[in-house]
């Protein structure tokens, strides 16, 4: 067995054409499905390269093209669910491309740490990066003047320099605000503003996750007639964790102000918010309604089941992995703006 193993990690692109009688380019042909042949004889090449064992020195074809085969993704931090999880789809696809995926952090305090990524970044080491933009960080146009593929996610602008696969924050808002309005909440709650609330700030909103679905409940809620009550806007500041979740919304209950519908700008909050109702004997969904944003792993075995805008985590990170291998293969391609298609889950924190 052991021998076996060894002759299968040895053999060749030759030892396959010359076993299938073909010359070593045609055998390569049918490897990369190039080329024109008959057939039957790229059937009899690849049913070869499945009997030897044969596989692409993929360093050797990278060479040739002056590539490194690899490709890195920059993210802000893991401590997130939904960054994790979008870490975690990004690594799968690319393995399953055959390609390298290196994953590293920068630090979102506002003092420059993804404008250092972007300085630093070596080509020769990976073929481009996708770089998940921060929120406290403001970059200018010359940040994005960078000389490798870059493909970014999130909300902030790459002022037309460089490919963006984002979300529309502000209609997936409105959709969740307006989901528990038709099922009887009358007063919804906000949980997860990054700073006290002002209306005709976040009415002219253009970036920030926070701040566009903040947006787009208060425009739900003025729809209604029911305006947006400031002492119901949960602030947790950049802190989107479970714990800020329940903290903000018992300072929504210590208010005084009634609510029956609860708006979480992601899960995590939306975990937290729950316990926090419980704790003051609130059931879910009867007394208040709740709905999260991303549709994390954990979302799906609360209970009740929390109903979450799934932002399609895997489609996002797929995406963004085939629009940095489009701009590896075409440097000069037109910047392009892509939408992730998120959908409604409805599940039981919902009547």
């Amino acid at each position: 067995m052991e021998q076996q193993q060894q002759q299968r990690r040895i053999v060749t692109l030759e030892s396959v054409a010359e076993r299938a009688g073909v010359s070593v380019k045609t055998a390569s042909n049918a490897v990369n499905g190039t080329g024109r042949m008959a057939v039957d004889t790229r059937s009899r090449v690849l049913a070869i390269i499945d009997e030897l064992g044969y596989r692409p020195n993929i360093a050797a074809r990278n060479l040739t093209l002056g590539r490194t085969g690899a490709i890195s993704l920059a993210v802000p931090t893991f401590k997130a669910a939904y960054l994790a999880e979008v870490a975690e789809a990004f690594v799968e696809r690319a393995r399953s491309l055959d390609l390298v995926a290196y994953v590293s952090t920068y630090p979102d305090d506002g003092v420059g740490g993804c404008r250092e990524f972007l300085r630093r970044f070596n080509p020769q080491v990976a073929d481009g990066a996708v770089v998940i933009l921060p929120e406290l960080e403001h970059l200018d146009e010359s940040d994005f003047d960078v000389d490798f593929p870059l493909v970014c996610l999130g909300t902030r602008s790459t002022h037309g320099r460089a490919d963006l696969v984002t979300t529309d924050h502000v209609t997936d808002a409105r959709t969740a605000a307006s989901y528990l309005l038709a099922r009887g909440s009358s007063s919804i709650a906000v949980v997860g503003a990054r700073t006290i609330f002002n209306a005709e700030a976040i009415a002219g909103a253009e970036e920030g996750n926070a701040e566009l679905r903040l947006r787009g409940v208060q425009d739900a809620l003025r729809a209604a007639g029911r305006p947006l009550d400031p002492r119901l806007v949960g602030v947790t500041g950049h802190d989107w964790t479970i714990g800020a979740g329940f903290r903000a919304t018992r300072e929504a209950i210590a208010s005084g102000v009634p609510f029956d519908g609860l708006v979480c700008l992601n899960d995590g909050l939306a975990i937290g918010a729950i316990s926090a109702l419980r704790e003051h004997g609130l059931r879910v969904p009867d007394d208040v309604q709740v709905i999260g944003f991303d549709n994390i792993e954990e979302s799906a075995y609360l209970a009740p089941p929390l109903t979450t805008m799934d932002s399609r985590i895997e489609w996002i990170a797929r995406t963004a992995l085939e629009r940095l291998l489009a701009r590896v293969e075409h440097r000069d391609e037109p910047v392009a703006r892509t939408f992730a298609r998120t959908q409604l889950i409805a599940r039981g924190t919902t009547r």
